[in-house]
């Protein structure tokens, strides 16, 4: 068209006076005696030097953000499993009932390594990555505003389809975290049940059992990682794109004399540089919905409240001479939480200081619930229960415990060393106290052994019979000197002759002390100064054995 041609022969008048002014100006140059060449290397030189300090100084800018970006998310996931531990340690057994054991594990490691690994993530790209857009829009806006539509256009689908895998993965990150969980339980109950699945043949149940958890998992995390694998190439296929629509328009205003090649290049860059911007944002999505499932699930941890509190001014224990440890239970009644009937019914008797309290009754009749009502690992749902005519609920826990000597019905060891087990109740106590205490706890096998107080202890303390397990427990209530004590069905692995000469020793040791003792055998509390008898959570009788 006639139009055409008369703007390319404008544009060749323009390119015309252009290289008549360079050749104009390198004549005039010339008469001043000026070289050409070493005025052109000088330039190269100086603003070559300014582009290898600019890189230097991007360069060491990317290390420190690098540096910083990995303090700052290790401290915070630090910090952040110390605050969910925190809180764990301090739950009840209520509040314990909520959550299991190995989901509690994988919110303190998997979920917090998510959240590290995207904060990580965020700092090192939340900056970087819309400074570098940014500056490409408006370089690219300064070359050729008019193509400034196709980088739109890319942005507009690159975020479209960024929004629709989020809302496609978002529900699978949320059902993989469960599966974790789900995993992690299985393969826990077998491993701390692993002679009952071998003593029963369980084997090859217990295999399907763990495969249908593991293949559940694994179905979830190929979807994923098959939504998230399709944004990648989708990126690249999106950047040739551009690239070629940038090339095909800007051919024809560079034919139309309309645009420079120099600066269709130029703009084809900026584009790139917007869209690759965009890029690392995305990546960061990749991460983004398993981290906000992980950060709801640690919210759940932290923000559960507390059923178990102490009161604002706690009254202190300050009892009248040296008689402690009188517990007395008033027309307590308790009920487990979502429960519809109370597992103990108007309790009340009176456990005097140093008398010795037996317990017995059928299972399921209420035994273990009272004892874990006496250090507040429970609240009672009515009525009260005193120490020396206070209610522990005026007491603070931690000062209502240290009066306590506590064996669990299930003895409980921690890895380490028998030392180190013993000390657990009294890390001050001397050496003549621990071996005191073991000797009372019928446990002085352990100075049979070559390392004595050092014999190491597996998880769990494994390497131990039932009944040494048993007497260890013993042997660390009683490295603690405290009024009371309280042993939940704690005899039960010990023959009888082992049981009768550790409640004698027990009798002389804690002859000043109350002791409540839970037992399946008569033979274990007909001593006692006070038998209960409890059924289906009431007291159906109380006396001594004669």
């Amino acid at each position: 068209p006639k139009s055409q041609i008369n703007k390319a022969l404008d544009a060749m008048g323009e390119k015309l006076v252009e290289q008549m002014a360079i050749a104009r100006v390198r004549r005039e140059y010339e008469k001043l005696n000026v070289d050409l060449e070493k005025l052109q290397m000088s330039y190269i030189v100086h603003y070559g030097g300014l582009m290898i300090l600019l890189t230097l100084g991007s360069m060491l800018c990317i290390i420190l953000v690098g540096f910083l970006a990995a303090r700052t998310s290790a401290g915070a996931a630090k910090q952040l499993r110390n605050d969910v531990y925190a809180k764990v340690i301090n739950f009840t057994n209520a509040e314990f009932d909520n959550f299991s054991t190995a989901s509690l594990i994988t919110r303190t490691t998997n979920d917090i390594t998510q959240l590290q690994a995207v904060t990580f993530m965020s700092m090192r790209m939340l900056l970087f990555a819309p400074i570098m857009g940014g500056g490409g829009v408006l370089r690219a806006l300064d070359k050729a505003p008019s193509m400034a539509w196709i980088i739109g256009l890319a942005v507009l689908v690159l975020i479209g389809v960024i929004s629709i895998i989020f809302i496609v993965a978002l529900p699978k990150f949320q059902l993989m975290q469960k599966l974790i969980d789900r995993l992690n339980l299985v393969a826990r109950e077998n491993l701390s049940g692993l002679m009952v699945v071998r003593a029963f043949n369980r084997e090859p149940f217990e295999e399907q059992r763990f495969d249908k958890a593991n293949t559940d998992l694994t179905k979830v995390s190929l979807f994923v990682n098959r939504v998230m694998v399709f944004l990648m190439p989708f990126m690249m296929i999106l950047m040739n794109i551009l690239s070629i629509s940038i090339i095909w328009i800007g051919a024809h205003n560079v034919a139309n004399a309309t645009m420079q090649v120099g600066d269709m290049m130029a703009f084809m860059q900026y584009a790139i540089q917007i869209v690759f911007s965009f890029i690392m944002l995305s990546m960061m999505f990749i991460f983004l919905p398993r981290a906000a499932i992980s950060g709801k699930r640690i919210a759940e941890v932290l923000d559960v409240k507390e059923t178990i509190k102490d009161p604002d001014t706690p009254v202190h224990y300050a009892p009248q001479g040296n008689q402690r440890g009188t517990i007395e239970f008033r027309n307590v009644s308790f009920r487990y939480p979502k429960a519809d009937t109370d597992v103990l019914c108007n309790i009340s008797f009176t456990a005097p200081h140093g008398k010795t309290i037996g317990i017995i009754g059928p299972t399921g009749a209420g035994k273990s619930t009272l004892m874990n009502l006496i250090p507040r690992f429970y609240d009672v749902t009515s009525g009260a229960i005193l120490i020396d005519g206070i209610d522990i609920r005026d007491m603070s826990q931690k000062e209502l415990r240290s009066l306590i000597g506590y064996v669990p019905q299930r003895s409980l060891l921690f890895s380490g060393t028998a030392e180190y087990n013993l000390r657990i109740a009294n890390e001050h106590a001397s050496d003549e106290r621990i071996e005191e205490s073991l000797k009372t706890a019928q446990a002085d096998f352990i100075f049979e052994s070559p390392e004595k107080l050092l014999t190491p202890v597996s998880q769990g303390g494994m390497n131990f019979s039932g009944g040494q397990k048993q007497r260890l427990a013993i042997a660390r209530a009683l490295v603690k000197d405290c009024p009371i004590y309280l042993f939940d069905d704690s005899f039960s692995a010990l023959d009888y002759k082992t049981d009768a000469k550790l409640r004698r020793a027990l009798k002389e040791r804690t002859g000043t002390s109350t002791c409540i003792i839970v037992a399946q055998r008569v033979a274990t509390i007909m001593h006692a100064d006070l038998i209960i008898v409890l059924d289906e959570g009431r007291i159906v009788g109380q006396g001594t054995h004669k």
